[in-house]
């Protein structure tokens, strides 16, 4: 326990000293870059001091520390950092980095570079990798790697990205069925090494079909001299290249895996799943869902330049341009009522307000439900049916808290019941849009997390405007 601690408090010490070096010494980094410097450029002898200490410092750092480094660094910074990064832990870099970082890495690369960083990966990553070179280049990859090894790329390259397929390892230990656990364990002494998160071997027979799995805890625990016939399972949980990978996520999660065998159609063994590989895609889908729910590309690097950014965001800014001037024509339409009543002007946010966190709560829980397959075609009516009496519930207590407030502010019985009554009808509004707008960006075979909180927010100002203002002009004007 006291290593690790030290381990990673080592690593963040280290992280912090590069942080300082990059961020604050822009002369460092035009020196490294080979740029020509201002007055505040530094001498020979700081640069190579600092760039040598960096180098060391990179030395001991994990490839997955490298990648969260590389991603919070400003564009500058990073590609200074990246080129004192050595060859040999570049490519495992790469595999670890996120994507929209990945473009402007391999980009300071010369093709000859980079095929000697990816040839340092195991087969998966190369293939993962492989997927986002130029055609020409991944030509070249193809023709060094040894033939069983292109075979497994290019079955990897043909799965979309989406899929188990996508990012199975071929990496596995198999064994025959007729065998003791002692032959078992002699043979895993052997190798000296296995695969990482290894928590099982398969066992198949000559023609590679796969009968079944053995724990390693049952070659440890049982009898030596115990056919693996006897205690393997024989009804594993497996999973096909084709299936989805957010499917294959969940079935880990239900089932407790650390592994997975992956077969083709006829059930011979291609590969196996792990729990690597399922982390990768959960947190992935994290990031997206919750970029896509604000309308941001998934693509959009946090320190991407700002032309980049800027093409990136346009689509969905324009839409809420186009939101927010329909809503102020609405305040528009009741211009009269506004004029006789200037309360109602700063009490308008309120509702809209209001309006919208309770839409962007509900949006938020439906859209995870769809992730996880939690609401079929049978309960859509009940799941609607109890977020109106949430929104009921809220709208009398809350609406009915401000009616009171707005009576002691104006000194109005009936400005404060239409308070309470514009506050009620927009949270209804807000949980019936918060259901309707996923399931309908589904049915239309979108993705329900794209732009959902932009959309439920113009539609709960929207309609809290019209409601409040709609229901002052019956009520309050003479």
């Amino acid at each position: 326990m006291s290593t690790a601690t030290h381990n990673v408090k080592k690593v963040a010490e280290h992280r912090q000293r590069i942080l300082s070096l990059l961020l604050n010494n822009k002369g460092l980094v035009d020196g490294i870059l080979g740029r020509i410097g201002d007055e505040k450029a530094l001498n020979t002898r700081e640069l190579l001091d600092h760039t040598a200490e960096i180098t060391q410092l990179l030395k001991d750092m994990h490839a997955a520390d490298l990648a969260d480094l590389l991603e919070a660094l400003p564009q500058d910074a990073r590609l200074a950092l990246w080129r004192l990064v050595d060859t040999n832990k570049r490519g495992q870099t790469l595999v670890e980095v996120a994507e929209p970082v990945w473009d402007s890495l391999i980009e300071e690369m010369s093709d000859k570079d980079l095929l000697k960083a990816i040839k340092t990966l195991d087969v998966d990553e190369q293939a993962y990798l492989a997927q986002y070179l130029p055609r020409n280049l991944m030509g070249r990859l193809l023709t060094s790697l040894e033939p069983n090894e292109r075979t497994q790329v290019r079955e990897m390259v043909h799965y979309g990205k989406d899929t188990v397929g996508w990012m199975m390892d071929f990496e596995l230990v198999t064994v025959r069925p007729d065998i003791s656990l002692g032959t078992v364990h002699r043979f895993l002494r052997q190798r000296k090494t296995i695969p990482d998160a290894t928590d099982k071997l398969f066992i198949t027979d000559r023609q590679n079909t796969l009968l079944g799995e053995l724990p390693l805890t049952a070659v440890l625990l049982n009898d030596p001299k115990t056919p693996v016939s006897q205690v393997m399972d024989h009804d594993p949980t497996t999973f096909q290249p084709e299936d989805k990978a957010e499917a294959a996520a969940s079935a880990f999660e239900r089932y407790d895996l650390i592994s997975a065998p992956v077969v083709d159609a006829q059930g011979k063994l291609m590969g196996r799943l792990t729990i690597e590989e399922v982390v990768d895609v959960v947190n992935e889908e994290s990031d997206t869902t919750l970029r896509r729910m604000g309308g941001l590309s998934p693509e959009e690097d946090v320190f991407a330049p700002v032309s980049k950014a800027v093409k990136t965001r346009w689509a969905w800014l324009a839409i809420n341009l186009c939101t927010a001037f329909i809503a102020s024509r609405v305040i528009g339409l009741f211009e009269h009522t506004i004029s006789q009543l200037v309360a109602l002007a700063t009490l308008m946010p309120i509702v809209a307000g209001i309006g919208g966190n309770t839409g962007n709560q509900t949006i938020t829980m439906i859209v995870r439900a769809l992730a996880l397959h939690q609401i079929a075609a049978g309960n859509i009516s009940r799941l609607l049916l109890r977020e109106l009496g949430v929104a009921v519930i809220n709208g009398i207590v809350w609406g009915g808290i401000m009616g009171v407030v707005t009576y002691l502010l104006y000194d109005d019985l009936a400005m404060g019941g239409v308070m309470t009554l514009a506050m009620l009808l927009n949270l209804l509004v807000a949980a019936l849009m918060g259901v309707l707008i996923p399931m309908a960006m589904l049915k239309l075979g979108r993705d329900p997390a794209v732009g959902s909180s932009v959309l439920i927010t113009a539609l709960t100002d929207t309609g809290g405007f019209f409601i409040f203002l709609g229901l002052a002009t019956i009520f309050l004007l003479p």
